[in-house]
């Protein structure tokens, strides 16, 4: 079968780092090649280079045969490649229509936009590839699984037949994942090519024809999905047996650590996206919150950790009312927070390593005496946490915005994970972790809880709200649908409950 695509010997380097090594890739015409690698593998790197935003060193690209020369994403768009970035690059207050024909807007008698011909056109491709998108919606009306949507159809109506999907199904729903396979499957017969980026093993073996694995920077094997299990594919990518299961014993829940009463939460727009939610986290118990990303979990979190002010409502820590007061105090009485936006609300990037490890406690004995702060103990705790949380990084003095995104939160679990606590907020903590570091950091988590810490987990991965919770509360349009023993709970079930439906309402359908 022809290679639609061939990256022949690329290699890559920044100061420092040698990002890719010689990598060598081939893409079968019609067919789904699967990249995967942990963070630091050079998976994003190689792609930037494909779509023009990266010179390589070495090394040479090949389109059906032919030698290309890819200087910008112009070129990439020329030479028919497209890139679905796994955020999302969408104007939420134009229309779909008005999305698409951004930058190579059409225009009609010599002045006027002509929006009706690229509506057609959207249509056109809408039916061929069962997308199902209305042309004349607004982008912020739409859910997440449907902006998707409108991001394959831009790249689509470039002419893109090659297309990179990257981390696809990170923010679907489970069913919004089923609807996504279904138009994959529908753009292969139609002879598209695909390359698919993603951490989630499961899809991986569902979808792939042909699976490539790096690994620090290099090709360490090509497999068909056939010959490989998720287990067989996690240590090609880490290089050690992973274990995919999180392993914990029956919770003992105590005391509630945590209890939120009637709470409702603007956002900074002054829109309500919480809506009289209540719930208590006990000690010794992990509860997970799942939804769909936008759904008022941000908010919620946000109110929790003192960063937005409460409209009504209460939050209590240990009996103790915590919704009127600063950030640090909420800190100081035991809460460690994984923020969701870790370049906004976990790092300074532009501060070294050493010092993002210590910014909760910096005011603190050893790392500061008076107003003096203390170097020695600053770069030994630095030092201690880059081992033991395996951050990749040159040394402990570069700067946090030098680091890859899995490895930024590699740096605020260990900080928060590092001191003593009573409840951890966990929001997103393993998102753009690969496996190995999933692995450690769910250990670390049902070690907290084992310890007696209350746990809240916020996440949109479905698998690790089923890991890691021993209850799920499931938010949508900032409420909570309903609050489930993770036992007794299953994708289904969730998925409809994410969708605004209870299973019930769906059955007498």
């Amino acid at each position: 079968m022809t290679n639609v695509l061939e990256l022949q010997g690329i290699t890559k380097r920044f100061p420092g780092v040698l990002a890719n090594d010689r990598i060598s890739i081939a893409l079968r015409e019609g067919k789904i090649l699967a990249l995967l690698g942990e963070n630091g593998a050079g998976k994003s790197t190689l792609m930037n280079i494909l779509y023009g935003l990266y010179k390589p060193d070495e090394g040479k690209i090949f389109i059906r045969g032919r030698e290309v020369n890819i200087e910008g994403p112009n070129d990439a768009i020329g030479q028919g490649i497209g890139m679905v970035h796994q955020h999302f690059m969408l104007v939420p207050v134009m229309t779909v229509t008005e999305n698409v024909m951004l930058g190579i807007e059409p225009v009609k008698n010599g002045v006027f936009l002509d929006r009706e011909k690229v509506s057609r056109r959207i249509k056109e491709i809408s039916d061929q590839y069962g997308l199902e998108v209305d042309p004349q919606a607004y982008i912020k009306d739409l859910p997440v699984g449907i902006q998707q949507r409108v991001e394959i159809i831009k790249v689509l109506y470039r002419s893109a037949d090659i297309l990179i999907l990257d981390e696809p199904t990170a923010v679907l729903t489970p069913q919004e994942v089923e609807g996504l396979f279904k138009i994959i499957e529908t753009l292969i017969k139609s002879g598209k090519s695909i390359i698919f980026i993603t951490h989630k093993l499961k899809e991986v073996l569902a979808v792939a024809d042909d699976i490539t694995v790096l690994r620090l920077g290099t090709v360490v094997g090509s497999i068909k999905p056939e010959e490989a299990t998720s287990e067989t594919l996690a240590t090609m990518m880490v290089g050690r047996d992973v274990s995919l299961v999180v392993e914990k014993s029956p919770a003992k829940p105590a005391g509630a650590v945590l209890e939120v009463k009637d709470l409702y939460v603007r956002d900074d727009r002054q829109h309500m996206t919480v809506q009289g939610v209540s719930f208590n986290v006990k000690k010794g118990e992990v509860l997970g919150v799942a939804g769909v990303q936008g759904n008022g979990q941000t908010e919620l979190v946000y109110a929790l950790t003192g960063l937005l002010p409460i409209e009504k409502g209460t939050i209590q820590l240990l009996d103790e009312p915590i919704h009127h007061t600063t950030p640090r105090n909420i800190l100081e009485r035991g809460v460690a927070h994984i923020p969701e936006d870790r370049q906004r609300h976990g790092l300074i990037l532009s501060f070294p390593i050493h010092d993002n490890m210590m910014l909760c406690t910096y005011y603190k004995k050893p790392f500061a005496k008076g107003i003096s702060l203390q170097p020695q103990p600053i770069f030994s705790n630095a030092e201690e946490l880059v081992k033991q949380y395996d951050v990749r990084t040159p040394n402990i003095y570069v700067n946090a915005g030098t680091l890859s995104g899995g490895n930024q939160q590699k740096v605020i679990v260990a900080r928060e994970f590092s001191r003593p606590i009573e409840l951890l907020i966990a929001s997103q903590p393993t998102r753009g972790l690969d496996v190995g570091s999933i692995e450690y950091i769910h250990k670390q988590i049902i070690k907290k809880r084992d310890e007696g810490a209350g746990v809240l987990v916020v996440s949109s991965e479905l698998d690790e709200i089923l890991a890691l919770s021993d209850r799920i509360a499931v938010m949508y349009k900032g409420r909570i649908m309903a609050i489930i023993d993770a036992n007794k709970s299953s994708k289904e079930q969730l998925g409809l409950l994410m969708a605004g439906v209870h299973p019930a309402e769906s059955s007498q359908n």
